[in-house]
């Protein structure tokens, strides 16, 4: 049975990663989804995984059964008013929203085709993974993730928290920006740096086998998001455009700017190089922490790995034992070795008693 409160009937319209995780949670809190796609092997693949059924066929005005409380559309910025206006001349929902990471242009090209924007809501879950389509979709993908909200002046109340209900049901954190301020928020933290990501990754195809047998965590992580897929990034870099340019050339600037000293190689400008460092640790400090909260200055226990079944699951259990809670891992795997060193990060008053605890079970932690 379906929660109080939550959309009872809801169709997703497009079964790629963020369509069919939102699916896929919905089931779990016992919503009825139909789905529907033009790709019709994505489709299946949802509908296999679980994520609800087909949207039935019949009459372009409706479907049967009756409107659902509220249809989504995970479909590319270019595509959101479109789809749009289809989905309403068909009657498909009382409620409307969309999960584009570009908010301003969808709204623009609604208005411009004289879509019902009273009974839509623009949306965007802050979520995602380098993977893409129904097989990577997870229930649990929006959990404690921010879900942008930007009503305009014409969206109907009922409408608004209908979509609130919505992002709430799959473990996100509603957050109402206005979608101008969203598009230029979004280019800075997340847009811009797939962009970036992909200038130093695409550094890596002419790199030797030195090079790439030297490659460690540093540049894993910072190429991390360039594995995404380019034909979903160029609809989202092109929808907004300005944003991601203005923050290009501003790092583009800071780039130069370091080349030209380290150039230089006077102390002088190692001292200014040394500067945009310094401002990279004050802006990476900034990002929030866990939840939300205020960042948090954590401690890393190193513990050395076999890489063999079982390891981490015993590492876990010892923290357990200790009362220790793991605020993040990361592991980097020794080139050529079947071994690697988990990095464990706590609380700081906590690392002392998991280094003992680790080590007294038998692990090599560096002291």
């Amino acid at each position: 049975m379906v929660e109080k409160g939550i959309p009872g009937r809801v169709i997703v319209v497009g079964t790629g990663l963020i369509g069919t995780s939102i699916a896929l949670a919905m089931r779990e809190r016992g919503a009825e989804v139909l789905l529907t796609d033009r790709d019709d092997a994505s489709l299946r693949m949802a509908v296999e995984l679980g994520a609800g059924e087909p949207l039935p066929g019949g009459p372009p005005t409706g479907v049967s059964g009756g409107p659902a409380d509220l249809a989504v559309l995970a479909v590319p910025p270019a595509a959101v008013a479109v789809t749009l206006l289809d989905a309403q001349k068909r009657g498909l929902a009382a409620v409307y929203t969309d999960v584009a990471s570009v908010k301003a242009l969808p709204l623009r090209q609604a208005a411009e085709l004289g879509c019902d924007l009273t009974s839509y809501v623009a949306g965007h879950p802050l979520a995602g993974r380098e993977r893409s389509g129904p097989a990577a979709a997870r229930a649990d993908l929006f959990l404690g993730r921010p879900w942008a909200l930007c009503p305009t002046g014409e969206s109907a109340p009922e409408a608004v928290a209908a979509v609130t209900e919505l992002a709430r049901a799959c473990g996100g954190e509603p957050v109402v920006v206005d979608a101008a301020e969203h598009d230029r928020a979004v280019a800075l933290v997340s847009h811009a740096p797939h962009v970036v990501s992909a200038s130093v990754a695409a550094r890596l195809t002419g790199a030797d086998d030195v090079a790439l047998g030297l490659a460690g965590q540093g540049v894993r992580d910072v190429t991390r998001i360039a594995a995404s897929d380019p034909r979903l990034w160029i609809g989202i870099l092109s929808a907004n455009a300005e944003p991601v340019a203005d923050v290009l050339e501003a790092v583009a600037t800071d780039l130069a700017v370091a080349s030209s000293l380290l150039r230089d190689g006077s102390e002088e400008a190692a001292a200014h190089v040394a500067d945009l460092l310094l401002r990279g640790n004050a802006g990476r400090s900034r990002i929030p922490g866990k939840h939300g909260g205020e960042p948090s200055a954590y401690a890393v226990v190193q513990v050395v790995i076999p890489d063999r079944p079982g390891e981490l699951a015993m590492i876990f259990q010892a923290a357990g034992i200790a009362g220790v809670n793991i605020e993040d891992v990361t592991i980097e795997h020794s080139p050529g070795r079947p071994l690697g060193v988990l990095e464990i990060s706590v609380k700081p008053e906590a690392a002392e008693r998991l280094a003992e605890e680790l080590r007294a079970r038998g692990w090599s932690v560096p002291g």
